[in-house]
């Protein structure tokens, strides 16, 4: 790479003479000003004094006298400025203020920026205002909204000047008021500096304000500038590249009595361009990934950038950053929004504002959740997180109060109120509580301060959001909810960032594009660009109209186009390998179109520009299922199982999925128990099977007739609310779905008697013979050396007309095909065909043993959602009836898959599930 401009300054200022030491530099931004001192390290030898090196911001703050305001401390400022002007009965409350108030300070910095005579925009603002609604200022009842609208716009003017004398009695001021004063304070400035020497190195676009001081520097003798543009954008007319520069040249006279210094000539200097498309975002930074793993040297990296002109991309770029990397500089802030402490606070917040005083379960798990909050409750070896969020699950609960938390973990208390109380209008409390919460993270952290040192930082920049409000309000009383505090929170940190601190000499740059003023690589990669990001486009955010900026010399968004122009362009001056890379997808924000930078480059022909369209490679990757293997431990298990005993529900979960067999068998893992808002299938069904229990035991041995049956009746309410109560622990059943499902529940349980109750009067004869009956019976297993047992209850067993029947009961909808088998080899290879037939023939195979049938009996299903099927009994072709010879059928298959899940060659293989 050729000599940097920083050294080019140097070089010529040695050529001079001058005594480097007795300047002052100026330049665009503070962080040229650390790369200007190691220039000044390799070019001047020995032991020397370190000039004063200033940003444009500063210098011009010495020279107003005022001290420049945070925004925060603005908005405050203005609406205290704001509430004695405005009449009573127009004042809007700070939250919708601050929204508009934003945009006006904005304005307010352009006009006083530019040195334009305020009087002559506002009035023109509102005179515009009156044409374009001449209709309403002509009506003789005209309503409040009009009057308020114009009026309004008539006290702008009023809201300036007022604003400018508080701010000015207090020497503070916001950043164009502090340039409009230091061009108002320029020659007392000078007066009082006759002997400095001042060098404006890198500038480009200037306002008003900044070019009269410069300009009346340089006619005093004061100071000399060093303009950072190619040739090549100045004598071309219509690039906008030297927009600015050319307009200078032409209208500053001192311009045209000194040298200009300097029209360089490094654009036309050999360089490799390649611009490159790849589909999103994410393709993009996957693809500078690979660039950068390609410099692997550590003086590549050093004079490499890469400029992101989609700022946010900052993170997924660090995430993708090669192992070969291990020094990165990045000059650009993280936005505090970004910051996964910033979730914490827009959850607490959610709380904090909260008009009710119960809390939804969600909130609560979600806030206990949280990776910075989890940690505060654990108390030896018991997290009452844990505790808090297991006792919501264990009785179902929907919300919840802060009595009710504190009384779950009472040593937590303090914490908790912290967390969930609600403030809604005391701003104050709630500030208090986001304060005392970062203290107790802190406090845990600091335990192990060395592994924490980035979520230190975290808090300590979020600590000092909450202390500039806390000290504003302590100031101001304009924050009367805790909806006003979070949408100046919220503005705070969307406009905030975390500044990375690091070694900014070493290894490679990331940046912004307005951190690349004045810098120099000589390998630069440049992201995201495409129409509406570089450049941005037609954005307005401002109340000026765009002919009235272009009357009062105002810079629009043409003027903004040619900013990013030059920074563009000024990367590449210099640069011998170019990289651009932009998003080919269309998506909502971005239409996918590269930037009329990249078409301007490649007609202009000076260089050869190589274009290409790239794709992640995308492997062919073809399903590999899991396997587990059997080792002692597994096999132990197993044999522990057995000897308890299978159920039919743990050998059908087998055949539906063999993985899900081992994860909740073999390891015992359970799936996550959320809380039941809504009635669950499972709860309806466990509340029908206890209700029928509860009413059926006792007419075990008896034969039912209407008298018992419609006695049945009156308790079901009652039974069916108990039991659902007691599934659904403290969910709401009185209202909305739950209410119906609850008369769901009743509905069914009746309709089931009345089925009964239909049969018996058709003269069929029901004797009731076992209702739950559990059972466990060995399995008679020669190939396994371990004692093997099948489990399970059953629902209910009764004689009808004669036949015994097994009966298991079925909330969901069951048809009479699905308890039909043609060959016994497949009951064990489709669960979803054959998991019914499986399950009751168990039943029957264990009844049998204690019992052996005389005759033979039926097994089947009784579906509530199909009621008026009945029972529908297993089938095998068209016999309905289980015989010795069907249970040993069924035996062979059983037994070859409990052998298949013992035996140790055979691992769990997952079982592919068609959707």
């Amino acid at each position: 790479m050729t000599t940097t401009f920083l050294e080019d300054v140097i070089i010529d200022l040695k050529k001079q003479g001058q005594d480097v030491s007795k300047l002052t530099f100026i330049l665009p931004s503070k962080r040229a000003g650390v790369f200007l001192k190691n220039t000044l390290h390799k070019h001047i030898p020995g032991t020397f004094f370190s000039p004063e090196i200033v940003s444009i911001e500063e210098f011009v703050e010495q020279i107003s006298n005022l001290e420049r305001l945070s925004n925060t401390e603005l908005f405050f400022e203005f609406y205290s400025v704001y509430l004695n002007i405005t009449p009573k009965e127009e004042i809007e409350p700070f939250d919708k203020f601050f929204k508009w108030a934003q945009i006006i300070i904005q304005d307010f910095n352009e006009i006083d920026r530019y040195l334009i005579e305020p009087n002559n925009i506002f009035d023109y603002l509102s005179e515009i205002k009156k044409i374009e609604h001449n209709h309403w200022s002509i009506e003789a009842n005209q309503t409040s909204y009009i009057k308020n609208y114009l009026s309004f716009w008539n006290r702008l003017k009023l809201y300036y000047q007022t604003l400018t004398k508080q701010l000015i009695s207090k020497q503070k001021g916001y950043q164009g008021l502090v340039y409009r004063e230091a061009s108002n304070n320029l020659h007392a400035f000078i007066k009082q500096n006759t002997n400095e020497r001042f060098i404006f190195a890198g500038f480009n676009a200037l306002n008003k304000a900044e070019e009269v001081i410069i300009q009346e520097l340089l006619n005093q003798g004061l100071a000399n500038i060093y303009w950072d543009i190619d040739n090549h954008f100045v004598k071309n007319k219509l690039h906008d590249a030297g927009h600015f520069i050319r307009s200078h040249k032409k209208n500053w006279p001192v311009l045209k009595k000194h040298p200009f210094k300097w029209n360089a000539n490094h654009y036309h200097t050999d360089k490799q361009i390649a611009v490159t498309g790849t589909p999103k975002n994410v393709g993009q930074i996957k693809y500078i990934g690979g660039l950068l793993e390609k410099l692997n040297t550590v003086n590549q990296l050093k004079n490499t950038a890469v400029v992101l002109g989609d700022e946010s991309l900052l993170i997924p770029l660090i995430n993708s950053l090669p192992e070969n990397i291990n020094a990165i500089n990045i000059t650009m802030g993280l936005p505090l929004h970004q910051i996964p402490l910033a979730s914490l606070f827009e959850k607490l917040f959610g709380i904090y504002k909260s008009k009710k005083t119960i809390i939804y379960y969600k909130e609560v798990v979600n806030i206990l959740s949280h990776e910075y909050i989890r940690p505060l409750f654990k108390d030896n070896n018991l997290n009452y997180a844990n505790v808090i969020i297991e006792h919501i699950q264990t009785n179902n609960i929907v919300s919840l109060s802060v009595h009710e938390l504190c009384e779950i973990a009472p040593n937590k208390k303090e914490l908790l109120i912290q967390l969930f109380i609600t403030c809604r209008n005391n701003p104050i409390q709630a500030l208090h509580h986001c304060k005392n919460i970062i203290l107790n993270i802190k406090t845990h952290l600091d335990s192990n301060k060395s592994n924490n040192l980035l979520a230190l930082e975290y808090l300590y920049r979020f600590n000092e959001v909450f202390n500039s409000l806390e000290q504003m309000m302590e100031q101001f009383n304009y924050i009367e909810t805790v909806d006003t505090l979070y949408s100046l929170y919220r503005e705070l940190i969307k406009n905030d960032t975390l500044d990375f601190h690091g070694e900014p000499l070493q290894g490679l740059q990331i940046m912004g594009m307005l951190e690349s003023r004045v810098l120099d690589f000589d390998t630069v990669i440049i992201a995201s660009v495409n129409e509406g990001i570089l450049p941005a486009g037609k954005t307005q955010n401002s109340f000026i109209p765009f002919d009235v900026k272009r009357e009062n010399k105002l810079p629009t968004y043409k003027e903004k186009d040619a900013v990013y122009t030059y920074h563009f362009y000024r990367l590449l001056q210099r640069a011998s390998n170019v990289h651009i890379v932009y998003n080919t997808e269309p998506d909502v924000l971005n239409g996918g179109e590269k930037s009329r930078f990249i078409t301007q480059l490649e007609i202009d022909e000076t260089h050869n520009v190589d274009s290409s369209i790239v794709t992640s490679p995308v492997p062919s990757i073809s399903k590999k299922l899991l396997e587990v293997e059997k080792n002692n431990a597994v096999l132990n298990r197993l044999k522990d199982i057995a000897q308890k005993g299978f159920s039919p529900s743990a050998l059908t979960n087998y055949i539906r999925n063999p993985l899900d067999f081992y994860s909740q068998k073999i390891l015992g893992i359970k799936e996550f128990d959320d809380v039941e808002e809504t009635v669950a299938a499972n709860t309806l069904g466990t509340t029908i099977h206890n209700t029928l229990e509860d009413l059926y035991r006792p007419l075990i041995n008896k034969k039912l007739t209407e008298d018992l049956l419609k006695n049945l009746k009156e308790n079901v309410s009652r039974l069916v609310h108990n039991h659902i109560k007691n599934e659904f622990k403290s969910g709401d059943i009185t209202t909305g779905i739950n209410l119906i499902i609850f008369e769901i529940a009743k509905r069914y349980v009746n309709n089931f008697i009345n089925l009964e109750l239909n049969q018996i009067k058709n003269g069929d004869v029901i004797k009731i013979l076992a209702v739950e009956a559990s059972y466990k019976v060995p399995l008679h297993i020669p190939e396994l050396d371990f004692p093997v047992h099948l489990t399970g209850m059953v629902d209910r067993v009764d004689e009808f007309n004669g036949t015994i029947r097994v009966i298991d009961y079925k909330s969901g909808k069951v048809e009479p095909g699905k308890v039909k088998i043609n060959q016994w080899e497949d009951l064990t290879t489709d669960y979803d065909k054959y998991s019914k037939p499986f399950q009751i023939l168990a039943y029957a195979y264990m009844m049998n043993y204690n019992n052996p049938f005389e005759k033979p009996i039926q097994a089947g299903i009784i579906s509530f959602k199909n009621l008026s099927q009945g029972f529908m009994p297993f089938y095998e072709n068209k016999s309905n009836l289980i015989t010795q010879d069907t249970l040993d059928n069924y035996f062979q298959e059983l037994k070859q898959l409990i052998l298949e899940i013992c035996n140790p060659n055979s691992p769990f293989v997952e079982k592919e599930i068609h959707q």
